[in-house]
């Protein structure tokens, strides 16, 4: 099994496999914009416009499971990444990360990598990079900066 194995609902609603992303490697994020951890967006987007010619996507799904830190609709969420962030990278709708409602998706990648604290996702801005094969091969924590491990990145794209 990999992620290719997973389809997901794009923040305008149609249905995208992740299987179109074969060959990238990904750093897919719970994200919030109303969380402390927010201004990680910023450091998403440098990372995706400094590596994405070579096979590097972002990929953002907003979750309101923390908090309320992601109270709005989709395009709300959609609007204040782009305005307030600018960001570019591929946004999903709205999900859950844990619990019996928790995305197929956000399951898996949870199983394939554990965590200190066991296989829930403690807050917003959990990330998982994966590798050209859609095999996730590290879990960062939200108070991890995305720019902390960037020569992760640059060694998967090698």
């Amino acid at each position: 099994m990999s992620i290719y194995d997973f389809n997901v609902l794009t923040i305008h609603g149609e249905r995208q496999p992740l299987a179109d992303y074969r060959g990238q490697v990904l750093l897919i994020v719970n994200t919030a914009t109303k969380c402390g951890f927010a201004p990680q967006l910023d450091e998403l987007q440098k990372l995706y416009e400094t590596y994405k010619d070579q096979g590097f996507t972002v990929l953002g799904f907003p979750c309101n499971q923390f908090q309320n830190q992601e109270p709005g609709s989709n395009n709300e969420v959609e609007e204040a990444c782009r305005i307030n962030f600018g960001v570019t990278f591929p946004l999903f709708a709205k999900i859950l990360v844990n619990g019996p409602d928790a995305d197929p998706l956000f399951v898996y990648l949870k199983k394939a990598t554990g965590g200190l604290m066991g296989s829930a996702i403690k807050w917003n801005f959990t990330k998982f990079l994966v590798n050209r094969e859609g095999k996730p091969v590290k879990r960062f924590a939200p108070m991890t900066a995305p720019l902390k491990f960037e020569d992760r990145i640059v060694q998967l794209l090698k």
